[in-house]
């Protein structure tokens, strides 16, 4: 059984999908997603781990943001969210853009965290490699979601809405099937008020870093030292394997290896293997 509970944490209410018992795990999800993205996840952790599962600020039924909203606001909801559900020391599942609030999380509470396991992700060390002219029409609707007309245009009728959201669940997937039973469901949820919009401010807040980073003049960050995981799919469009060469720079304590005969959605796609990758590390580190 899913819980669904609203918490007000950093001063704004936030939608959060709790299951499971046993030592606590945060699972943050992607765009375009939600919670339920992590559904299938967490019906297999449910026996080992205690499972929360917010929808970020901006996403699903937790309340939007006024203006742009980036991975540090993002982490600093999370930790106020924790605070609130009287939970000090936790693990973190990630993917996507909760992988990038992932970062300034692991620098801002390193003592907090019982180990980082990713999916993919953008971190620092892809560089100047975000903008070569091949993976300029992959990351198109980054510069859309500027755009003030970008929510009205989407929102503008629900097959508008659901052929949106639909061409990047199937395009970004290996397996082309694996959102089909929540299709609907993914469309009412980004059909509702600001959901839209407050996905997209996730993108407007990370705009400047992004043309940084594809300038190659990133600023310099720190190591991010707690142990850390990550799966990198095999087949991602958006975000190629060979894009990990750096990421020890990032995570020292770093534990890599490829998903194999997946797409961007690994958690969605190979649900089984996800779980028990999951598992697995959280095991090793003694977080049982």
């Amino acid at each position: 059984m899913i819980e669904h509970v609203q918490i007000t944490a950093n001063g704004a209410a936030f939608h959060v999908a709790r299951t499971g018992t046993g030592k606590p795990l945060l699972l943050l999800h992607g765009w375009p997603e939600f919670w339920l993205t992590w559904e299938p996840v967490m019906t297999r952790l449910a026996g080992r781990f205690s499972l929360i599962t917010p929808d970020l600020r901006g996403f699903g039924d937790s309340d939007k943001p006024d203006g742009p909203y980036g991975p540090d606001q993002h982490a600093t909801d999370m930790l106020a969210l924790m605070d609130q559900l009287g939970i000090e020391r936790f693990g973190v599942v990630g993917h996507d853009v909760g992988g990038a609030a992932m970062q300034p999380l692991g620098r801002m509470a390193p003592d907090r965290l019982a180990g980082l396991f990713f999916f993919d992700f953008v971190y620092p060390g892809i560089g100047a490699r975000m903008g070569a002219p091949d993976r300029l029409n992959h990351i198109w609707y980054q510069s859309f979601h500027q755009m003030d007309m970008a929510p009205a245009l989407v929102g503008a009728a629900r097959e508008s809405c659901r052929t949106y959201i639909r061409h990047f669940l199937q395009d970004w997937s290996h397996r082309k099937h694996a959102f089909d039973d929540v299709l609907e469901a993914f469309t009412d949820n980004y059909l509702k008020t600001g959901n839209l919009a407050g996905g997209f401010a996730h993108y407007r807040a990370a705009h400047a870093g992004r043309v940084t980073m594809m300038e190659g003049a990133g600023p310099k960050l720190p190591p991010i030292a707690a142990p850390t995981c990550v799966r990198w799919a095999e087949h991602d469009p958006l975000f190629p394997y060979a894009w990990t060469d750096r990421l020890g720079e990032t995570f020292p304590n770093l534990d890599l290896s490829m998903f194999p005969d997946v797409g961007h959605f690994p958690h969605r796609e190979d649900p089984d293997r996800a779980a028990s990758e999951i598992a697995a590390f959280f095991e090793k580190l003694g977080w049982r």
